[in-house]
């Protein structure tokens, strides 16, 4: 089992540690209930160390991400401008998905899955194989994500006042470098705040700084709600290897345009749109008491569906789902509860966002 640089610190914060992707993570550090409202209303820090981090060096490293990823990176211009993309197999289905930072034109950052790490490392490696570019994991550096409404204001109020200058002006989807530090403004939560990548032996004072300007840890288990509620994908349980971005309510980081840039799994999706998609990505909101979970069957007119992830929701005080249901599918279904369906209805699979509810 590994373990990040703050393991120590989750010990001594009484954090509950879960085995997750083969890491020992903090699932939470006492009430789960309460974690989720403290990043919804103030501000919360995530241990995300566990996650990958690639640097991606070279002539050609542009041209290799135009191949490697489905969204196009020639959209970035801005240093530091963030870009969200799938990275699919020939068949067209998620391998991956995943954040890549323009840094040069001969320079990226890329963040991908821990549970996903060795895999995603090997299908990189040998794409690669054919460009001038070099890829080079960074488990040198540790990750602390910020997120909530607060959550920028408090980090900005312990730097001093050159990096404020750096950071304040940041856009959201944007990241610069400060020092040894890598600080973008991007988060997994539906709310605003920082993602830091700094060296390990970091890692302890940036947690009591944190701490010491009341920004409580938060574990997995309200990150898990607050994504799910902000209506973002987990990979593994919303899409993997048998499902393809066109079915995961993923079809807007697909770039097609320009038409003759050939990515991996072009001609698939393209064969499947053709073909007609058969089903859609839509969020379920139950209308009564019960939770839903993941791999619930969903009946609506057009036929049977699934959910793929569920849980109740803590900002909205009901239980929502993301699910995979026929395309012909309307504004109402009902969901197999433990074999009773229960009436629910279709929305956009996005619920809160900033702390509010968007239904």
């Amino acid at each position: 089992m590994q373990r990040t640089a703050l393991y120590a610190k989750h010990l001594e914060s009484g954090a509950k540690m879960v085995d997750f992707a083969g890491w020992e993570m903090p699932i939470h550090y006492g009430s789960q209930l309460q974690e989720h409202h403290q990043v919804r209303n103030d501000a919360g820090m995530f241990d995300v160390s566990h996650m990958v981090i690639l640097d991606l060096v070279g002539a050609q490293s542009k041209a290799f991400l135009q191949y490697l990823l489905a969204n196009n990176v020639d959209k970035l211009k801005d240093s530091g401008k963030a870009l969200y993309s799938c990275m699919l197999t020939p068949e067209g289905t998620v391998i991956d998905d995943l954040i890549v930072y323009f840094i040069t034109e001969t320079q990226w950052r890329i963040v991908v899955n821990a549970g996903t790490r060795d895999k995603d490392i090997a299908w990189m490696q040998q794409q690669i194989a054919s460009f001038d570019a070099t890829l080079t994991e960074r488990d040198d550096l540790s990750m602390i994500a910020v997120q909530g409404p607060n959550a920028r204001a408090k980090v900005m109020g312990i730097m001093p006042a050159n990096e404020v200058a750096i950071v304040e002006p940041l856009k959201a989807f944007y990241g610069a470098f400060v020092n040894d530090w890598f600080i973008a403004r991007t988060g997994y939560t539906g709310e605003d705040g920082f993602e830091m990548m700094f060296p390990n032996e970091q890692a302890h004072k940036v947690f009591d700084a944190l701490l010491a300007a009341d920004i409580k840890p938060i574990g997995l288990g309200a990150r898990d709600t607050l994504r799910l509620e902000a209506g973002m994908n987990l990979y593994g349980t919303d899409m993997d290897e048998t499902t393809s971005p066109l079915v995961s309510g993923l079809g807007w980081t697909i770039a097609w345009q320009p038409e003759d840039r050939n990515f991996i799994g072009r001609s698939a999706l393209e064969a499947l749109k053709a073909a007609g998609i058969p089903q859609k990505f839509v969020g379920l909101v139950l209308e009564g008491k019960g939770v839903l979970r993941s791999h619930m069957k969903v009946v609506c007119e057009g036929g049977e569906g699934e959910t793929t992830s569920g849980t109740f929701s803590p900002t909205l005080g009901v239980a929502i789902a993301l699910a995979r249901v026929p395309a012909s599918c309307g504004d109402t279904c009902n969901v197999d509860i433990r074999g009773k369906l229960h009436p629910a209805k279709v929305v956009k699979p996005v619920f809160a966002r900033n702390g509010k509810s968007v239904l």
